[in-house]
């Protein structure tokens, strides 16, 4: 929210614009709220529920953050459309974690969500999840993080290119068409990704080719429908390699047989933003990262640039569980992204999985909150993840 200018030395009091200043637009690097004001996403990645949904997003709320990226996963719409409707949460958790554990973390989910009951489904608690950030001032950005539901990313996994075994287009176009009208109802929705980290399947000989043509064919046809089904949002396109390339893209090189990614060829440019991940937690010098971020896509914010646009860091991270927050990637991308005037959401939020890769009640060192979701896991990486924040929004 922007706070307007005192006219004529007149005590008047403050006037803020109403949030949420919806839809969004951009213009060469930035992104514009309704009111032609610059927005910057500095946010934090929401792949699950936890305690209360109240309780979380204020924590969100005190870190001044101002966007939540909530994942989801094709599955959950094609059982809307071909098994008979959504699934309850309570026969989601038994399925995924038995009888008896399931139904004791369906029965803390409702005594922490007393609105929530035996008929809630899962795509009333992202409802609910979107409402509540509404309350609180907070944006919503959703993306198709799989097909199925269950962790990223690898690249035998089934779900890494455009006809891998869970990867069915056909369906992958309906669930992004389905998810951008549904949202309408949402008035701090604002954008959507397409697809979470492209990267290469083992099995590529039954998948469509894994190219930059392929990848411009299949994320342009999808972004038609994405519009088609709400012109309101933004559509974010991650790149190759587990979203670390976007190389062709800001100087609109040749993808092969000479197509060309060109703003001017979209009727909705300003729509469009790039989207890139970075885990470079090894590395030694911050010189390193910035080259490869830079090169690799962030360039596209520069003035010398074919297409110009936005470019966020939508996932990056470490573990909570150490120093980790002073080591050269923390110190690094807490420079870069003010620096850059550029939007980032932090993965992830959460200090368990109901579910991880077989093992229940996982813990996940890298969430900001612990294990029970009702305290930060790291104070102090948590005062220099405030600070990132503050000094990205001061940026603008």
């Amino acid at each position: 929210m922007h706070i307007f200018n005192i006219l004529c030395a007149v005590a008047l009091p403050a006037i803020v614009s109403a949030f949420p200043n919806a839809p969004f637009v951009t213009s060469g690097q930035w992104v514009h709220d309704s009111t032609g004001e610059n927005f910057t996403y500095v946010g934090v990645n929401w792949p699950g529920a936890g305690e209360s949904i109240a309780s979380i997003i204020s924590r969100i709320k005190s870190l001044n953050m101002n966007a939540v990226r909530l994942t989801f996963a094709i599955e959950m719409i094609d059982d809307i459309k071909d098994n008979g409707g959504d699934v309850t949460i309570q026969n989601a958790f038994k399925k995924a974690l038995g009888d008896t554990n399931g139904t004791a973390v369906y029965q803390q989910v409702i005594k922490n969500n007393p609105k929530f009951g035996p008929s809630t489904t899962r795509l009333q608690v992202y409802d609910a999840i979107a409402a509540e950030l509404a309350k609180q001032q907070i944006y919503v950005h959703i993306d198709n993080h799989m097909s199925k539901g269950k962790w990223c990313c690898s690249t035998n996994d089934g779900n890494a290119w455009f006809g891998d075994t869970d990867l069915d287009v056909t369906k992958w176009k309906r669930v992004l068409q389905y998810m951008a009208e549904h949202s309408k109802q949402w008035p701090n929705m604002v954008s959507i990704g397409l697809r979470n980290e492209f990267r290469k399947p083992d099995n590529a000989s039954s998948s469509l080719p894994y190219d930059w043509p392929t990848w411009y064919e299949q994320n342009v046809a999808a972004a038609d429908v994405v519009n088609a089904a709400n012109p309101d949002i933004l559509i974010f396109l991650s790149g190759l390699n587990f979203d670390t390339k976007l190389q062709p893209i800001p100087w609109a090189d040749d993808l092969g047989n000479g197509k060309k990614f060109l703003l001017p060829d979209f009727k909705y440019a300003d729509k469009l933003v790039l989207e890139m991940h970075n885990y470079q937690n090894s590395a030694t010098n911050c010189d390193d990262i910035e080259d490869g971020l830079w090169n690799n896509g962030f360039r596209a914010t520069g003035e010398k640039t074919m297409n110009r646009m936005p470019v966020l860091l939508t996932e990056s991270g470490f573990t909570q569980a150490d120093s980790s927050y002073n080591g050269v990637y923390a110190a690094c991308l807490r420079k870069l992204m003010p620096q850059w005037k550029s939007g980032w959401m932090v993965w992830a939020l959460g200090g368990s999985y109901y579910i991880r890769s077989g093992t229940q009640d996982y813990e996940e060192t890298w969430g900001l909150l612990d294990h029970d979701w009702t305290a930060w896991r790291n104070s102090d990486a948590i005062t220099a993840l405030k600070g990132m924040v503050d000094a990205t929004l001061a940026s603008v």
